[in-house]
């Protein structure tokens, strides 16, 4: 608590370009004392971002990958993220809309990925966020299954995995009576999945 009050004010959850590599060297470790106060930090951080906090998905993405063996530099990121949330903890999403029935509702997404960005795996990870009423309902920052062989397939994998959540998404709100503005958009930056996505 007191090492944590110590930090400076942090805008974001961590740094930029921050990534997690395994470490392989047990000397560089740190003691399992401070091993499992790391664990139960990002556990913590967990609870939070599967329920109320999307801005932490990444960082905590990232942070788990060393809870079997973390560094001091493993560390420190931890207590960046813990001060960033503590420091953020007055912050909130607000939902609105119309009280009338007739209303249509309105969803959007916007989905990323980087290519190869684990440098441990090769592996990609996608990222997305869905809108309802332009206020974010849904969220996940998630390593890619298989490796990918192009950002253009890195890409094409985040589009569909946004797809998959918005027809989930789409089927609750059928059940529930509520209209849905058509056609969701979903934005992506990557021309090659666009064109990808776009043929039938």
């Amino acid at each position: 608590g007191e090492i944590v009050s110590k930090l400076p004010l942090y805008n974001s959850p961590a740094g930029s370009g921050f990534k997690v590599e395994r470490c392989l060297d047990e000397n560089l470790r740190i003691d399992s004392e401070k091993q499992t106060l790391y664990r139960r930090g990002v556990g913590m951080l967990m609870f939070l971002v599967k329920f109320s906090r999307p801005d932490l998905a990444n960082s905590v993405r990232e942070l788990s990958k060393a809870n079997d063996g973390a560094t001091e530099k493993h560390y420190k990121g931890l207590l960046r993220t813990v001060k960033y949330v503590l420091d953020t903890r007055n912050k909130a999403l607000k939902y609105e809309t119309t009280d009338t029935l007739d209303t249509v509702w309105r969803l959007k997404a916007y989905c990323d990925s980087d290519f190869a960005g684990d440098k441990d795996t090769r592996g990609s990870v996608s990222g997305y966020c869905i809108y309802l009423f332009d206020c974010l309902i849904c969220w996940k920052s998630k390593g890619q299954k298989h490796v990918t062989l192009s950002s253009t397939e890195a890409e094409y994998v985040a589009v569909a995995e946004v797809c998959t959540e918005i027809m989930f998404i789409r089927m609750i709100l059928w059940f529930l009576g509520i209209r849905i503005q058509l056609p969701i958009i979903v934005h992506c930056d990557n021309v090659g999945a666009i064109f990808l996505s776009y043929n039938a």
